[in-house]
């Protein structure tokens, strides 16, 4: 299957999309001075969890990093006890998409390049009741940067991801939602080349001899040559945006 293809290419990279450290700590440090003393975060589709640990280390506080797929989870939990961060980092296996945290329980949601699966609009009101009021959200999405995109990159996207908005229509849909947006700013190119588009460049390598003889890892090494290839011409057009925003109302909306 094309989605086990995709899995196996996946695997071991840094990140599974666009970021870095500092992006992680850019988007902390402009929303700390709202957090309480000791908040209570939940880092949805957490991943392997890079981020998950920059957030333990800055807020030294425990980071409830949650994900459906196991093997990340265990790479993030021997991640920390390596780093000491054992006592500050747990793990959830769950689908984000149907959160059983109470109403208002939550001081922050933190979620890096994974809200796409749900959509950004359902994401945000799916998410929006476990906030307590005035909680914060802090979550990067694929973004259009242009009104009129270069064709072939509008081609892509519209099959890869149809729903991608610009700022302006993310930040609308993030009011209807029931939240202020306090904050965006964009990935710089190097969030996609040094921590994922360079790591998986050479996880295609190692995989090519492989993929001579399976044709579902041949096709997603070549759709993913396609998606770099298409950064590298018209990545200008669009990017990753985080989008800092704080919740109005309690326990919803």
């Amino acid at each position: 299957m094309l989605g086990d293809a995709f899995l196996l290419l996946h695997t071991d990279l840094p990140r599974e999309g666009p970021g870095s450290d500092e992006c992680t700590r850019e988007a902390l440090r402009r929303l700390r001075p709202l957090l309480p003393p000791s908040p209570r975060v939940l880092d949805l589709g957490c991943g392997p969890g890079r981020q998950t640990l920059v957030l333990a280390k800055e807020l030294g506080t425990p980071i409830i990093a949650v994900d459906s797929h196991e093997p990340f989870l265990k790479r993030l939990e021997a991640e920390a006890a390596a780093q000491g961060l054992g006592h500050l980092v747990r793990t959830r296996r769950a689908d984000f998409a149907a959160l059983e945290d109470a109403p208002g329980s939550v001081d922050l949601i933190w979620s890096e390049g994974a809200i796409y699966v749900l959509g950004w609009g359902a994401g945000l009101r799916r998410w929006h009741p476990v906030l307590r009021e005035g909680g914060l959200l802090a979550a990067s999405e694929a973004t259009w940067l242009s009104d009129s995109p270069p064709s072939e990159a509008a081609d892509f996207w519209r099959e890869a991801y149809p729903r991608m908005g610009t700022i302006a229509s993310n930040s609308a849909t993030a009011r209807e939602a029931g939240f202020e947006v306090l904050d965006t700013f964009v990935l710089p190119a190097p969030a996609w080349w040094d921590e994922y588009y360079h790591p998986l460049e050479a996880r295609m390598a190692s995989l090519r001899e492989r993929a001579r003889g399976d044709a579902d890892l041949a096709t997603a090494i070549a759709e993913t040559e396609r998606e770099i290839e298409l950064y590298t011409r018209y990545g200008t057009s669009y990017g990753y945006v985080f989008y800092l925003l704080r919740a109005r109302g309690q326990g919803g909306r």
